[in-house]
């Protein structure tokens, strides 16, 4: 059950992690570092309320959707976020660059939580090739992203070329 100590206050952004930034995989580090400087707190695995859409798409990178009523419930973590690691993931996750868009999404705590149903933000794929990616993807979703679909993940840093992959998809 979500409890609201002192030290989630100072942490007001709650953030739901469905793909790369889950314990586990390639960039969960990020998570780690606010973890360890006090920027973040891990509240567990949730689910989203209602279905939506998780692709991956070049480079193995995982978008949810924000078509909702499509797809599944995603499987995802819950993380109290201070305004300064959102800043960072903003940047991390491409947002001025239109690679995402932090959004609301509504999440529910595992069964064995309680259940409890939480207003949080997601990182869903930019609404200018969301639904076009959806559609190329025939349409056909993930309700988590798992060990096959990290196997795929290619880093920033190793993708070729100076933009996001995504972005000349649908440029």
């Amino acid at each position: 059950m979500l409890m609201e100590s002192e030290r989630e206050k100072a942490k007001p952004h709650l953030v739901f992690a469905y793909g790369t930034l889950k314990k586990g995989f390639p960039n969960y580090a990020f998570m780690e570092d606010f973890i360890r400087t006090h920027d973040a707190v891990s509240l567990g695995a949730y689910v989203t309320h209602h279905p939506y859409p998780l692709v991956c798409g070049p480079h193995g990178v995982a978008y949810l959707i924000n078509l909702p009523g499509s797809g599944h419930r995603v499987k995802g973590e819950l993380y109290a976020l201070s305004d300064a690691a959102v800043l960072l993931l903003d940047h991390f996750e491409g947002v001025s660059a239109g690679c995402y868009e932090r959004l609301p999404v509504v999440v529910v705590a595992a069964a064995e939580d309680g259940g409890e149903r939480v207003e949080a933000e997601a990182y869903w794929g930019h609404r200018r090739f969301g639904e076009a990616l959806w559609k190329m993807k025939g349409e056909v979703g993930l309700s988590q992203y798992g060990e096959k679909e990290a196997r795929e993940y290619v880093r920033q840093e190793d993708r070729p070329g100076a933009r996001n992959a995504i972005l000349d998809l649908f440029s």
